[in-house]
């Protein structure tokens, strides 16, 4: 294992964007906060390596078992939602301010390192006037966002033919479910659970081939960061750092915002959504049916999954939306997933996985072992050999 850090004798800072380096570069530069702040980043760090290596010695079950401890689901017809349409829907120069009703703003104060919970936060005694400051300085910019269409939202989204094979998904061309359109891998959780607890993997959402139900299973990626460069260039060279990175932030939420406003639609499409009685902040806690688990998160975390859903939906065509070699979503502002609409679906944790999936993984995907594992590195419950 990679042992650098100690072996160093100053600081290593790694700062998620750029939004959040306000407060680690103000921190860096205060002689008084600094000392304090590089040893609380060394102590978190250390902690890190030897969380890290705990989870090297977690006791995994094996792949064929934990399949066998799979989830049951129950399989009624009545649970499978028929989607209005078969196919993908292009939705382009979507109305900002249609979009702004469904932001979630305690993300964008924790941009800021303001813990809290909007609209709460605003009131706090320690940080409360600094959190309102902030965000009627966000008001008035995403006012100016949405009135000048400073920036484009664009969408495109589907719903497919589906069936589930063990831990992939068949994405069928057409419903007659005769030919294979695209296959989604999954991956299944392996770490020891309490006796009586499954095993999930996102593909038990779906009913399985030769159950006699035909199931489907959605799409979409959606972007609100056309134009944001441009915008951030014209701050930055007038040298507003600030409204720059507010810029950043507030794009990202407004792509997130777009994400839950489609979904809305998508449910509504699905026929389960239609009974939907549900505030904006019922939508923030996810108070609905269904989930829409994105590439590269806990319940998903291989990013090599968004080119099947790229290809799925033309999305790079239909949005605009490009994907680099590491899989990342230009603009940044943008999100991408999958719908799952059992009633029973759930976001979860993949976890540490064995080298017997992830040899089996491999075979399903077509590629070598070493490719999975480089892809996978932070799930690996083993030391790979490469």
């Amino acid at each position: 294992m990679c042992r650098m850090h100690p072996d160093y004798s100053q600081g290593t800072i790694h700062v998620v964007d750029a939004s959040r380096a306000v407060g680690v570069v103000s921190d860096l530069l205060n002689v008084g906060a600094k000392l304090a702040f590089v040893e609380k980043n060394r102590q978190e760090q250390t902690q890190i390596r030897e969380d890290y290596e705990g989870g090297l010695t977690r006791k995994l079950i094996p792949y064929e078992e934990a399949r066998r401890r799979r989830v049951e689901i129950d399989p009624h017809p009545a649970l499978v939602a028929k989607p209005e349409f078969m196919g993908v829907r292009v939705l382009d120069d979507i109305p900002l301010g249609e979009i702004v009703p469904y932001i979630d703003w305690t993300p964008f104060f924790h941009t800021w390192e303001f813990r809290g919970v909007f609209p709460a936060i605003l009131e706090k005694p320690d940080i409360g006037e600094a959190a309102r400051e902030l965000y009627e300085n966000a008001l008035s910019l995403i006012n100016d966002i949405v009135d000048k269409k400073l920036l484009r939202a664009r969408a495109v989204y589907g719903f497919f033919p589906a069936n589930s094979e063990g831990d992939d998904v068949i994405i069928y061309k057409d419903d007659s479910r005769e030919e294979e359109r695209v296959r989604v891998h999954t991956l299944r959780q392996q770490q020891t659970k309490r006796d009586g607890q499954g095993y999930l993997a996102l593909a038990d959402f779906v009913a399985p081939v030769g159950s006699g139900l035909n199931d489907h299973i959605g799409a979409f990626a959606v972007t609100a960061g056309h134009g944001v460069e441009e915008l951030v260039s014209r701050f930055e060279k007038d040298h507003d750092d600030y409204n720059a990175i507010m810029a950043k932030a507030l794009a990202d939420r407004l792509a997130e915002a777009l994400a839950e406003k489609l979904h809305e639609e998508a449910r509504s499409e699905s026929g389960f959504g239609k009974d939907e009685r549900l505030h904006k902040a019922d939508l923030i806690r996810e108070r609905y049916r269904g989930i829409r688990p994105a590439p590269g998160y806990p319940a998903s975390p291989d990013h090599t999954e968004k080119a099947t859903l790229f290809r799925l939906l033309d999305a790079e065509k239909n949005t605009c939306i490009s994907l680099t070699e590491t899989f990342a979503m230009l603009p940044a502002a943008s999100v991408s997933g999958f719908y799952f609409n059992h009633p029973e679906a759930r976001y979860f944790s993949v976890g540490k996985i064995g080298e017997d999936q992830v040899a089996d993984y491999a075979r399903r995907k077509s590629l070598t072992q070493v490719e999975v594992e480089r892809w996978l590195g932070p799930y690996l419950g083993y030391q790979p050999k490469a």
